[in-house]
């Protein structure tokens, strides 16, 4: 979501009059976090979010599905002690704000670090679910952001971890997949280095391909080898729902180790994402009912 909401609008001092109530425990449906509007989004969201990440719940006391959500976020912030903030907005009361996240239904959750959206669901999610989520942000916002405060002592980086850092954002794929492969081969539960590995290896077989990739593989549906390039590139325009209805569509069309195939693909695929993304969800499920 990363640049696909405009949050310049609400970039303002907060004003003089912020609504009474606005702290913890005031938020719909008595959860704990800050309520937001016009007058302290800046400070609440958009300031806040380049220390830690700030999970906003665009939520409305008439919801049921709100106040359950609420209530199970309230009880992973209180658990995590500080390393994410939750703040709320009442659809009903803050209606720019929530015209500017372009909610379209309640609940909808964002996630915000550095002033920019992260990533976003709509619905309510089982409170495991919500915990990989929370754990997958934690991760990628991991020693980027400021921290709720500052100790005065400089983060102690992995000389190998800051290495692969360095060379993914000087461009040296090549180099950077390497060094975050070796972490992994001494750390292989090392969530930055196992989402690193996932993305460059993608990049680097997705910007290879035919850019007419598409329209040959709609011209040959069942060619899987075909299918496989024109869903790399589909990502690589952003159209990952088009990428995944293509191969789940070839799922049904295809079986034994053509099936096979096809079905590890999409899984490599659903695991660039982050696991709560709306797109993956509605792709996992319809998988499934492909497969079954």
């Amino acid at each position: 979501m990363t640049g696909a909401v405009d949050l310049s609008a609400l970039k303002r001092p907060a004003a003089q009059n912020a609504p009474a109530g606005a702290r913890a425990g005031d938020a719909p449906g008595g959860a704990a976090g800050v309520e937001v509007t016009e007058a302290n989004f800046e400070a609440e969201v958009l300031l806040r979010s380049n220390e830690v990440p700030v999970v906003v719940l665009l939520c409305s006391p008439r919801s049921e599905a709100s106040l359950q959500l609420a209530d199970v976020l309230s009880g992973l912030a209180a658990a995590d002690d500080g390393k994410w903030s939750l703040v709320t907005v009442n659809v009903d009361t803050a209606p720019r704000v929530a015209e500017i996240f372009g909610v379209q239904e309640v609940p909808t959750v964002v996630a915000l670090a550095g002033g920019q959206p992260l990533s976003s669901f709509q619905g309510t999610q089982p409170a495991e679910q919500l915990r990989k989520w929370l754990d997958s942000l934690l991760s990628a916002t991991a020693g980027k952001l400021t921290g709720a405060a500052d100790s005065g002592e400089p983060e102690q980086v992995d000389p190998a971890l800051a290495q692969a850092r360095e060379q993914l954002e000087s461009g040296d794929f090549d180099a950077a997949l390497k060094s975050y492969q070796s972490i992994l081969d001494s750390k292989p539960d090392h969530a930055e280095a196992t989402g690193a590995v996932r993305q460059i290896a993608f990049l680097a077989r997705a910007s290879a391909q035919d850019r007419d990739a598409v329209a040959a593989a709609d011209s040959a549906p069942d060619d899987v080898d075909a299918a496989f390039a024109a869903a790399d590139v589909q990502l690589l325009t952003q159209d990952a729902q088009g990428a995944f209805d293509r191969l789940i569509a070839l799922v049904r069309r295809t079986s034994g180790d053509e099936r096979a195939s096809v079905r590890t693909r999409l899984i490599e695929l659903f695991e660039l994402f982050d696991p709560a993304d709306p797109a993956v969800i509605a792709g996992r499920r319809n998988l499934a009912n492909a497969l079954y």
